[in-house]
């Protein structure tokens, strides 16, 4: 561990004393995975299970809704489900005897025979009320699934591994479709996020390895230019740029001040 320490410090300082106009950079530290979780229904908060600065890991639970509302529509669906069913094996078994009553006087009479036109409609009419309630079982089934998932939302998980930084709910709370309740980030992998000026854009490239300093830590490194992304404000005419780096076992977080030197070669 302190042969790669002294590796590190010797490549930071080698970077650094290329050249005495190296261009020296301010960054912030980023993660490179912020979730925002946010809610689907309206309702009310009925427990929440993390606070701010928790670590969890993907699928841990956060928070659950009340669901009490949604215990009476899960009910109705998987009744109007089973009543579909039983339904359509009652049509089921209707058609089967018709079916056997058509064949005995088919056999006993002839097409031409004792109510064979009455048995033909009697036929016609079951199969419709079979084949309708065949559509109201699938519609009735696809209801419920709509309600498993329902059920899901009403108890959230954490989608990824990271640490609570933010928390806009507490037990009681209503919560609206679409409001954030609760962002995690990743900590363990960050980049520094650069502002570069036009005339400094020449002098970079993705891959190349720069320099990086975390002066808060004293926390010095190596890292490589990961991309290079147009500003979204023309009238800045900046170009960001996103350097990762190791941050090893560091206590480094996402918002920390970084420095990146970035090599003269002019």
């Amino acid at each position: 561990m302190f042969r790669f320490k002294k590796i590190v410090t010797v490549t930071f300082l080698l970077m650094t004393s290329l050249c005495a106009s190296n261009i020296t950079l301010t960054g912030t530290v980023v993660s490179d995975g912020q979730k925002m979780i946010g809610s689907r229904y309206m309702g009310y908060v009925k427990k929440v299970y993390v606070k701010l600065g928790d670590k969890v890991k993907r699928e841990d639970d956060l928070y659950e809704m009340e669901s009490a509302e949604f215990d009476i529509m899960k009910t109705q669906a998987n009744l109007m489900l089973e009543q579909s069913q039983i339904a359509l094996e009652y049509w089921r078994d209707r058609l089967h005897v018709i079916n056997k009553k058509k064949e005995n006087v088919k056999k006993k009479f002839g097409m031409m025979g004792f109510d064979w036109d009455d048995l033909e409609s009697q036929v016609e009419n079951i199969k419709a009320m079979f084949e309708s309630t065949k559509i109201m079982v699938k519609h009735a089934a696809e209801q419920v699934k709509q309600m498993a998932v329902v059920f899901n939302y009403l108890k959230m998980k954490a989608p990824a591994d990271g640490v609570v930084v933010q928390k806009n709910i507490k037990v009681g709370d209503m919560v609206m479709p679409g409001m954030l309740t609760i962002m995690i980030v990743d900590t363990e992998h960050l980049e520094i996020d650069v502002s570069l000026s036009e005339g400094i854009i020449g002098k970079v490239r993705e891959g190349m390895k720069l320099a990086v300093e975390i002066p808060s830590i004293k926390y010095r490194t190596v890292g490589r230019i990961k991309a290079i992304i147009p500003d979204a404000n023309p009238m800045t005419h900046k170009i960001k740029m996103r350097v990762s780096f190791d941050k090893g076992n560091k206590n480094i977080f996402p918002g920390m001040y970084a420095k990146v030197v970035i090599p003269n070669k002019n």
